[in-house]
């Protein structure tokens, strides 16, 4: 008994070994992987501004199962102090049929801290829609956020 036992766990070996060299299962939705910000169009009281995020800046944002990250920085360091830019934050999310739910647990602007955003998204091919709304009190933010990305990976 003992040596086919011995048999059974040598004939699983190469099976166990071509299981290892198999490509890493896919992500469970479509969300996950990294974005890279394209544009963020800004409507507040009227007021639109549109960001080109391809020129002069680069921006990312990281979505694994349960947690998402993102930074952002110009792409001359800080020495133009006219458009220095850099920004980072993370947390959970939630997402159900569209419906994406920040909470934002950590940002390099504090008062962003603790707050919790929703949004809908749509994906089509390479290209990630997040559009709602950003409300925070303690920053004197209250507006629509439409936010374009195109896939990493």
């Amino acid at each position: 008994m003992h040596i086919t036992r011995n048999i059974h766990v040598a004939a699983l070996l190469p099976l166990l070994a071509f299981a290892a060299c198999t490509t890493p299962a896919a992500p469970t939705n479509s969300l996950q992987g990294t974005w890279r910000l394209i544009s963020g169009t800004t409507i507040e009281k009227n007021d639109t501004v549109t960001t080109d995020y391809t020129a002069g800046k680069s921006f990312i944002k990281i979505i694994n199962g349960s947690h998402f990250a993102f930074t952002g920085h110009d792409l001359v360091k800080g020495k133009d102090s006219a458009n220095a830019f850099f920004t980072s934050g993370a947390g959970t999310y939630t997402l159900i049929d569209g419906n994406y739910t920040e909470k934002l647990e950590y940002c390099t602007g504090r008062a962003w801290e603790g707050n919790e955003f929703k949004f809908n998204i749509t994906i089509a091919n390479d290209t990630l829609v997040q559009q709602g709304v950003e409300k925070v009190e303690a920053a004197g933010v209250d507006r629509i956020n439409i936010e374009r990305y195109v896939r990493v990976n």
